[in-house]
């Protein structure tokens, strides 16, 4: 919890304190589960949704979401919120011999403890605020080497109120394209956190070029040397959760989707939280409650115009 860097509050249920050092993790589902709780909210768990579907042509009719195995259950509704985040969703990079590694390979995502590593060879693969925050956790029982494709530049700078806003300007831009949103750290540049700094202040914080290929005992780096190890820790962040959304076919040649304030412009029934701008806890909700809103004001738009006389 003391490099998350922000929590946006619920509406009526402040967010409780919290340990900096417990997992955000255990932290979040906790407050969420208490807020449904709270008040009474029946989010029905677990419906995996396989696709969301248009029922036909019509631009006013219905979105088709198909849950769980095929002939399981249909939901038909006037408006879709999709806020599937990338959690469910870890990059992993390939790399020549990557199959044939001996020991043991796992992503950020999967992560519990730097003691799971002890006395290990560790290569941590990624140049984001997790890569160096497991960095700094696991060199204290383990022997790492941190590896990047590209020298870090690192940023003194505090990560204000005008340096969030200008990057989160950057992504809208880009989803507003039909870009991919790209990683955070391309977004937010590579600045120093508390875990930079202590892992600096060890002697840690060293990084290395990137490996070219992986073997059964370890790294082969550009210089053809080996790097022997034990294990390999991909904190190479996450992409949009978005498979489901496949045949409503919303991608464009840039990569992405296009939105424009949360809506998708090319199915405006369609709603993206947890997407580009939005994804983090803080950008969720506030994308969340604007979200309600504007479906509220459609709805409400479209009865008035129903119940209006038509007029010759």
């Amino acid at each position: 919890m003391g490099t998350v860097n922000g929590i946006h509050e619920l509406p009526g249920f402040p967010v409780p304190p919290a340990d900096a050092a417990l997992p955000a993790r255990e932290v979040l589902p906790a407050y969420f589960g208490e807020y449904e709780e709270r008040f009474d909210l029946r989010v029905r768990r677990p419906e995996p949704v396989r696709s969301v579907t248009r029922e036909d042509d019509d631009p006013r009719g219905r979105l088709m979401a198909d849950v769980g195995p095929p002939g399981n259950a249909r939901y038909a509704a006037r408006y879709v919120v999709n806020a599937t985040g990338t959690w469910t969703k870890p990059f992993w990079p390939r790399y020549p011999g990557q199959e044939t590694f001996a020991g043991r390979q796992l992503h950020v995502a999967q992560y519990a403890a730097a003691e799971e590593f002890a006395g290990k060879r560790v290569v941590i693969v990624g140049a984001g605020v997790s890569a160096i925050q497991l960095l700094e956790e696991i060199s204290r029982v383990a022997e790492t080497y941190w590896m990047t494709r590209r020298e870090p530049q690192w940023i003194d700078d505090d990560f204000d109120i005008p340096a969030r806003v200008a990057a989160i300007a950057r992504v809208e831009d880009r989803v507003r394209r039909g870009l991919a949103p790209g990683s955070v750290v391309s977004v937010t540049g590579m600045r120093w956190t508390p875990s930079a700094r202590r892992a600096e202040a060890r002697g840690v914080l060293v990084r290395y070029p990137m490996f070219v290929a992986v073997e059964p005992e370890g790294v082969r780096m550009p210089d053809g040397s080996l790097v022997v190890a034990d294990v390999i820790l991909w904190a190479t962040g996450f992409r949009s959760a978005l498979d489901h959304l496949a045949p409503l076919r919303l991608r464009v040649p840039g990569g992405g989707i296009r939105v424009d304030d949360s809506r998708a412009t090319d199915e405006p029934r369609l709603f993206l939280i947890g997407y580009g701008p939005s994804a983090s806890t803080i950008g969720a909700n506030r994308a969340g409650r604007s979200v309600a809103a504007r479906i509220v004001a459609d709805i409400d738009g479209q009865e008035v115009a129903r119940s209006s006389p038509s007029r010759s």
